[in-house]
């Protein structure tokens, strides 16, 4: 996705003092090299941890469908690997992996119900997330089959409309959460990607990876306009407009709206400094 990742260490770089990818082979030193086996997340939500203990701090999400390598299945049920929409690299519950397959449809709505059959009425065995990549065979009685079992609602598939912060809009009042990627709970860095992704731009996952390849640097002194990204060191945020942002953040425990001023003053007064980067993105890329 990008180029020179090394910077940002083992969050994107398959490589352990005991193994590593084996396309990293001359370039880390690891006591052995694997290919790695492609797999795709049958869980609705997969988390990942960096480390593999017991209670390991969450790091992201993996949305269902989405593509992992997997360099290592472990005795007690984890598999280590990498993402491959954001190249994050960590340990996942290896149930939640199933085969790899061809890309299929995306979820459109923030959330939608996994149900038993066709059926208005009938049990939901589970909830998909926004963007989950969805196998679908097939429309019945106004509900897209998907492969493996399951049915969700067709109009929770159509195409999205509106650029990146009408979508970044959509997540408004969703709870917070450290690590979370869904409408269920998220931080800042993934409303911010989960925005971009659903227009199909590419995105980094946390904010330091954000300030550095997303958007064009802009003095921070300067006027801000829509689709701004404003950062803290350890926060981001998207402008609406040059008086209005929005963030997913831990003062409200939520995706809120607040006037920038006001909220670059609380933040500077609760510790977290000063605007530190402005970066500006294309709202409508050619």
């Amino acid at each position: 996705m990008y180029q020179d990742l090394n910077q940002f260490g083992p969050r994107l770089t398959p490589a352990r003092p005991d193994l590593a990818a084996r396309r990293l082979m001359g370039r880390v030193v690891a006591h052995r090299f694997a290919d790695g086996v492609a797999r795709r997340v049958t869980a609705d939500l997969l988390d990942l941890t960096l480390a593999p203990a017991p209670g390991a701090e969450l790091a992201t999400q993996l949305l269902h469908g989405e593509a992992f390598t997997v360099y290592e299945t472990r005795p007690d049920g984890l598999a280590w690997g990498q993402a491959e929409a954001d190249g994050y690299v960590g340990f996942v519950a290896a149930a939640g992996l199933g085969p790899d397959r061809a890309a299929g449809r995306k979820l459109s709505a923030l959330s939608s119900h996994r149900y038993a059959a066709p059926l208005l009425k009938a049990h939901a065995a589970g909830d998909l997330p926004f963007l989950a990549d969805l196998d679908v065979t097939g429309e019945t009685r106004g509900f897209a089959a998907l492969r493996g079992g399951g049915f969700t609602p067709v109009q929770h598939i159509r195409p999205l409309i509106g650029d990146f912060v009408t979508q970044a809009e959509r997540f408004l009042g969703a709870p917070y959460r450290w690590g979370g990627r869904s409408v269920r709970g998220l931080d800042c860095s993934a409303l911010v990607q989960l925005a971009l992704m659903a227009v199909g731009r590419a995105a980094p996952r946390d904010t330091d990876m954000q300030v550095a390849l997303l958007g064009a640097a802009q003095p921070v002194e300067a006027g801000p306009m829509r689709g701004d990204l404003a950062f803290w060191r350890g926060h981001v945020g998207v402008l609406l407009d040059e008086a209005t942002l929005l963030h997913a953040n831990a003062h409200h425990m939520a995706v809120a709206v607040e006037p920038f001023g006001a909220a670059a003053a609380r933040i500077a007064a609760a510790g977290g400094g000063p605007v530190t980067a402005l970066r500006r993105l294309a709202l409508n890329p050619d």
